[in-house]
């Protein structure tokens, strides 16, 4: 508000129209302005995440960490010679129904020319696979199982 009280100013003060808002409720169309201003983002729907932590809870997450050792199992000492007795032993092969973690990478041990592959929603551990988790898995073991010599 002004100090010039000279005659030449004949406005009247905001405060007898609701101040600063009344007179912009004066000019503008508020509740259009209310309809169509941005109200920022949606707000995030944590239902979607939920979903697939009931999927892999946290005792199957667990049992493929532990496993079975790969020393324990005939068929797979036999399909690794190179591996001595003490790699076999930290090998850690995943029980046969274990829910494989989509987007986690394994290795079936029975077909280590297909490579490692990346699970998806759904897939278990069949009794006849031999499936290897990356993530319980030392790094020098898992390059030597999947033919890495000199990793990027």
């Amino acid at each position: 508000m002004s100090d010039d009280h000279s005659p030449g100013d004949a406005r009247k003060p905001y405060s007898d129209r609701g101040g600063p808002e009344g007179r912009h409720a004066e000019t503008h169309d508020v509740r259009r302005e209310q309809l169509t201003n941005p109200t920022g983002p949606d707000p995030v729907d944590e239902s979607f995440a939920e979903d697939l932590a009931q999927e892999t809870p946290e005792s199957i997450r667990e049992a493929q960490m532990e496993g079975v050792a790969a020393g324990d199992d005939k068929t797979v000492v036999d399909a690794l010679p190179e591996l001595d007795q003490a790699e076999l032993a930290t090998l850690a092969l995943l029980p046969a129904g274990t829910p494989l973690e989509q987007g986690a990478v394994y290795l079936d041990l029975n077909d280590r020319d297909r490579g490692d592959f990346k699970a998806t929603g759904g897939q278990m551990v069949e009794p006849s696979d031999r499936i290897v988790a990356k993530k319980a898995t030392d790094y020098e073991l898992w390059n030597k199982l999947t033919g890495v010599e000199r990793p990027a």
